[in-house]
């Protein structure tokens, strides 16, 4: 028995401190942070991934791309620029090439191409994006691209729609990105732009139906793709101009035709504190002295709380303009000038007009429309206000 218990100590006691020895050195394996960059399709709808940077122990930085749909054989060359992608900018650190046949590129990085020491948190809060190209022989093409560090995007942002306006067939919107940074990525979208065409785009000043001077100019809509992307931080004249501002901006977008005819809008919207809220009162005009014409005014509410009235005729002569006002009382009862819209153009029927405050400068806002005692009388020019063309009663008046 004392045998027996002799040969147990021997075996557990070794055991134990082996045990105790393994609980004392308490290290655990290193769990660096790690973050993921979406890397989007550029000249090849079908190559697309992501970009992951991992913190590792010893300072460094592991950055692997994975890319689906790359072509077997390929090698593609990959790098973190400077600055935004809308915005390009210098190589800054050189990636290993994208592997066609796994779609995979492994770099560990601990400082730029300059030397300059780079660590995970100075990464992260890069202000740069990648860039992976076609082939060392083809850099111009790239099959994918994609913001990074600061320049990040969130997940908030702002849709408008863009009308069409002189050119059928071309409308859109344009979506404003919010950037970790506070900046914006600017994406307008367009169909049916014409092939080969390039189509500068601006953010004026006030309403489309007021018009006012460019605030900010965009990257040219390529007729191509219908496409413009643009880094949105500051206004033309230097003043800030971010993700924040534009919720509340008194301000339209143009895009037109060519650099050569800026007189042509081929669509248009009104942004931030312009854009409509879907609420909308339509009243119908009524053919009067010539036959065939009648039509509807419609009030749409902004999110300011002011209006923007659409007049629309049909069969309005091709070279006519066609006053319109808003008067007081009922057609039946007749009534003075009170608002005053801008004139319907003959060759198209319509008429676009802000609606804020009366002509004597009174406010009149949307929510005033639908109690309003008043009627619309469309005439036939300037210098024939008796012949009324179209005519209908609105508000408090409307049947």
């Amino acid at each position: 028995m004392k045998n027996l218990l002799k040969l147990f100590l021997f075996v557990t006691i070794p055991t134990l401190i082996i045990s105790c020895s393994d609980d004392d050195d308490g290290t655990t394996p290193f769990d660096g942070e790690s973050v993921t960059y979406d890397l989007m399709s550029v000249s090849d709808p079908s190559i697309s991934g992501e970009a992951t940077f991992t913190e590792q122990e010893n300072g460094t930085v592991k950055i692997v791309l994975d890319l689906e749909g790359t072509p077997a054989g390929g090698m593609h060359p990959a790098h973190i620029h400077n600055n935004t992608a809308a915005e390009g900018g210098e190589i800054a650190i050189s990636l290993e090439p994208v592997d066609g046949d796994t779609g995979m590129s492994t770099t560990i990085v601990s400082a730029k191409d300059d030397g300059t020491a780079i660590t995970f948190e100075q990464l992260t809060d890069y202000d740069g994006y990648i860039n992976v190209h076609l082939s060392a022989d083809d850099l111009s093409t790239l099959v994918a691209q994609g913001d990074i560090g600061q320049n990040d995007l969130t997940e908030e942002s702002l849709t408008y729609d863009l009308g069409e306006r002189a050119v059928a067939g071309i409308s859109g919107e344009v979506t404003f990105h919010q950037r970790k940074n506070g900046e914006a990525l600017a994406v307008i979208m367009l169909d049916n732009t014409p092939a080969g065409g390039m189509h500068p785009a601006h953010i004026h000043a006030n309403t489309a139906a007021e018009g006012g001077e460019i605030k900010f100019t965009f990257n040219p809509v390529n007729g191509d793709t219908g496409m413009s992307m643009t880094n949105v931080s500051e206004l033309d004249g230097g003043q800030s101009f971010t993700y924040d501002d534009i919720m509340d901006y008194d301000g339209y977008v143009n895009v037109h035709l060519s650099a050569d005819d800026l007189g042509t809008i081929v669509a248009q919207g009104d942004i931030g504190q312009n854009s409509l809220t879907g609420e909308s009162l339509s009243y119908t005009l009524n053919e009067v002295a010539i036959p065939g014409i009648s039509g509807s005014v419609m009030f749409e509410e902004r999110m300011n709380g002011e209006a923007l009235a659409t007049i629309m005729l049909a069969n309005t002569p091709e070279d006519g303009e066609h006053p319109a006002h808003i008067h007081m009382n009922s057609a039946a009862e007749g009534g003075d000038i009170a608002f005053t819209f801008t004139p319907v153009n003959g060759a198209t029927g319509i008429s676009r007009t802000n609606v804020s405050q009366f002509d004597n400068g009174n406010p009149f806002m949307y929510s005033d429309i639908s109690g309003y005692d008043g009627y619309v009388n469309v005439h036939l020019s300037a210098d024939d206000l008796a012949t009324l063309v179209a005519q209908g009663n609105i508000g408090a008046n409307a049947e």
